[in-house]
């Protein structure tokens, strides 16, 4: 397993970033049903599973005054 200091996940957060899309958590759902997860069949899971998805892979926003 690599050293804390090695981590490259959270990215910094990008105003926008293309690969970020529908098709990214789609295949990630796909993925967990094909572990034997629950698929995510309702709106609401796939919103959830969107947004910690983006939690994983982005630094959040910093405030600016």
């Amino acid at each position: 397993m690599p050293a804390h200091d090695d981590r490259r996940y959270p990215l910094p957060r990008p105003d926008d970033d293309p690969r970020f899309c529908f098709g990214l958590a789609y295949d990630v759902a796909k993925v967990l049903a094909a572990y034997g997860y629950p698929p995510v069949t309702s709106g609401g899971d796939f919103t959830h599973l969107q947004q910690h998805l983006f939690q994983a892979i982005y630094q959040q926003k910093e405030e600016t005054l």
